[in-house]
C-alpha cells in the first residue's frame, strides 16, 4: 500500500502531490463536478463513449489547468488577485480645488 504525504508540519498548509492550499479544493471540487456531470449525462441516455470522452478531456484539462495555476500563481496568488480586482482602479474626488485646502474648524 503506498503511502502519502500529506502534511509537512503544524501551521504549513496543505499539500497532496504539489498542490497547495486553494488549489487542492479546486481540484477535488472540480473532479466531483465532472463525475456528477458524467453521471447525470449517462442518466439522461447520451452515448457510454461520448460520456466517458467528455469524462477523460474534462478531467485532463481540469488536472493541468489546476497544476498550471498552482505554478504560475503559487501558494495564495488566488487570494491576492481576487483582492487586486476588488480595489478600485483610481480615486474620484469631486471637491474644489479651493475645497481641498481650505482649513476645517472641527
Amino acid at each position: 500500500m503506498a503511502e502519502y504525504s500529506i502534511n509537512k508540519g503544524i501551521g504549513n498548509s496543505v499539500e497532496f502531490k504539489g498542490l497547495k492550499s486553494q488549489y487542492l479544493f479546486i481540484f477535488a471540487g472540480g473532479l466531483l463536478a465532472i463525475f456528477v456531470l458524467f453521471v447525470v449525462m449517462f442518466m439522461a441516455g447520451v452515448s457510454q463513449w461520448i460520456c466517458i470522452a467528455f469524462g477523460v478531456v474534462a478531467a485532463s484539462v481540469l488536472v493541468w489547468q489546476t497544476f498550471a495555476l498552482n505554478a504560475k500563481y503559487g501558494e495564495h496568488g488566488l487570494m491576492k488577485i481576487g483582492a487586486v480586482k476588488s480595489h478600485p482602479r483610481y480615486i474620484i474626488n469631486r471637491r474644489g480645488i479651493p475645497k481641498l485646502f481650505k482649513n476645517r474648524k472641527i
